[in-house]
């Protein structure tokens, strides 16, 4: 780069997953380069999530790779609550604003999103990717950071950086080894949720293209992920299952909730998988050069997409922060600090209790009464009359960014 108050700067990322390999895009663009580290062969190819709320398209933008998400997904319209039987309770009406909002809600699954950046990251020259490297162990000194690695045969190398970034997931080693292997705060759901992906045509039965059904027990999201028909079914079930007990159970399951009391028959089950959920942030996310995002950095149940967005929030954010460092806009002691103090803030004013109310929202309310007694759903309601409010509704999601001033996103 020519301006001559450029530093060169090296940033090591540890995994890579959307939010690894979107801060990588950031970067890269703004002529950083980047180590991209990974403990597996090539990207995770499950669907996982996937929806983007309006804040992280604008994360999608500056990586450079929202034309090719709305080329290969789709903005969805209605997003209505539901009794079990499928009765509508509220409805939010064409929830993507699409016909006058840039930034639109847009849903591509995770693993198609995973193709489309990594097909970019391969195309561009500034982005060093190496696979099954599992990080052992990482340091710092007073001016590098490194990491240690253990390769597919074994051996162990050591790679150095001016800064290490851990998007290396729930069970990141990165914030182990800052923190220790148990130290990440917050809560555990008594709850286990199931995620399944299956071919059933819900549009027959008039739901929506999102549905989130109020009941005690048979709580779940049903949602179309792809435009061929793919659907993401997430269902509450007892946490006393064991994995195999949960898979025998899904078929009772799908004939008690879904709509049409179908067989397995009438369905294509792609795959089936129980989780537990939960509401924990880092003590910290960013001790000295190294920092932490997304899932290393903070947990939330899966409900309305806070944890995606969130952890898409972070890394567009920690790379306006690197670049201000590279470019000296910014002092890095100050900016790292900044982002780690919002960033944790965000997380625990904004994005823990609202997460934490739309699942209790679908598990613990009454459908009968909710939209007297939930304030959202209320809201909602007078929304459909109200094009103030459903402004304010629709600004919502802008709630999980911040915008420091010289930073840009955080």
């Amino acid at each position: 780069m020519a301006n001559s108050t450029w530093r060169n700067i090296q940033v090591i990322i540890v995994g890579a997953g959307p939010s690894g390999l979107i801060l990588s895009l950031i970067l890269a663009r703004a002529s950083i380069q980047v180590t991209l580290l990974d403990s597996e062969a090539t990207i995770d190819s499950r669907p996982r999530a996937a929806h983007y709320a309006p804040s992280a398209i604008r994360v999608l933008q500056q990586a450079g790779v929202l034309a090719d998400v709305r080329r290969d997904g789709f903005m969805p319209k209605d997003m209505t609550w539901r009794k079990i039987d499928g009765t509508p309770i509220v409805t939010l009406t064409d929830c993507s604003q699409s016909r006058h909002n840039p930034e639109a809600l847009t849903v591509l699954p995770l693993n198609l999103l995973g193709k489309v950046l990594l097909k970019h990251a391969e195309a561009n020259s500034k982005i060093e990717l190496r696979w099954n490297q599992r990080v052992v162990d990482i340091g710092q000194d007073a001016g590098r950071a490194w990491v240690v690695a253990k390769d597919q045969a074994g051996n162990l190398v050591e790679i150095l950086g001016d800064y290490v970034v851990g998007c290396d997931g729930a069970n990141s080693q990165v914030r182990k080894s800052l923190f220790g292997e148990k130290n990440f705060p917050g809560k555990t759901w008594h709850a286990q949720i199931v995620a399944t992906n299956v071919y059933y045509p819900f549009e027959k039965f008039g739901y929506d293209d999102i549905n989130f059904i109020i009941h005690p027990t048979d709580y779940y999201m049903a949602a179309r992920i792809t435009t061929d028909g793919l659907w993401r079914v997430s269902y509450g079930e007892d946490t006393s299952l064991t994995l195999d007990e949960v898979v025998a159970h899904q078929p009772a399951k799908f004939a008690r909730m879904l709509p049409g009391h179908p067989q397995p028959t009438d369905y294509e089950l792609l795959n089936v998988g129980p989780y537990r959920i939960h509401q924990r942030c880092a003590d910290a996310m960013r001790f000295g050069r190294i920092c932490l995002a997304a899932d290393a950095a903070h947990l939330c149940n899966p409900f309305g997409g806070m944890g995606l967005t969130g952890g898409l929030v972070d890394v567009g954010g920690l790379a306006e922060c690197l670049i201000g460092i590279a470019e000296q806009r910014a002092d890095a002691e100050e900016i790292l600090d900044v982002y780690d103090r919002v960033r944790r803030e965000v997380y625990h004013t904004i994005i823990d209790p609202i997460s934490s109310s739309n699942f209790l929202r679908v598990s613990a309310t009454d459908p009968e009464t909710a939209v007297e007694k939930d304030e959202f759903l209320a809201m909602v309601k007078r929304a459909g009359e109200d094009k103030v409010l459903r402004k304010e509704l629709d600004d919502v999601s802008s709630l999980v960014l911040h915008y420091p001033d010289g930073c840009g996103i955080l």
